[in-house]
């Protein structure tokens, strides 16, 4: 029995980005850019500090492991980040995301988030969920110019961002 899962490209190109599975030749970019304080503040569930050891293991076992779907952000062949999807059962599938700093304000999350959420649309999605800290005004904006409505604000329950106020957010896809 083909999954929804089971339908999401592989890889996904855009007019400036490719989203491609992750692979061990993109660990070392990886985890100099998500070694970073700024990152790890503002994500669910990310070590630090983050070392070569977790991004082979990432890209090893979590990247397309049967809760994830994760695609590697590249540009020009440089890797910038990461996007995918957490796939948990009986829960709308969450977009999280991180970008390393340097890329930062210049249009790349947006443009891979709207990616992401158009193949989950022609994979057969009816929905789809995220979060983002309340204080991080620009990854809320990235989540509403893909498509997101917030739907409420609370305090984060688990992983890194335990006790901290963030926003839900949600996408829903006309049928």
């Amino acid at each position: 029995m083909v999954s929804l899962r089971d339908t999401l490209p592989a890889t996904i190109t855009t007019e400036r980005l490719v989203l491609t599975t992750p692979v061990l030749a993109h660990a070392p970019e990886m985890a100099e850019l998500a070694n970073n304080p700024l990152i790890y503040q503002v994500l669910a569930r990310l070590p630090h500090p983050y070392e070569r050891e977790h991004a082979h293991a990432f890209i090893q076992t979590i990247a397309r492991g049967p809760e994830n779907f994760a695609w590697a952000i590249l540009h020009n062949t440089k890797f910038l980040g990461v996007i995918g999807l957490h796939l948990l059962p009986d829960e709308q599938p969450e977009l999280g995301y991180w970008l390393g700093q340097p890329f930062w304000g210049q249009g790349f999350a947006t443009e891979a988030a709207t990616a992401v959420v158009a193949a989950a649309r022609a994979a057969g999605y009816s929905a789809l969920r995220s979060r983002a800290l309340l204080a991080n005004a620009g990854s809320r904006n990235v989540l509403r110019k893909a498509g997101f409505s917030e739907i409420s604000q609370g305090i984060d329950p688990n992983g890194t961002l335990k006790g901290r106020p963030v926003a839900r957010l949600l996408l829903e896809f006309a049928p």
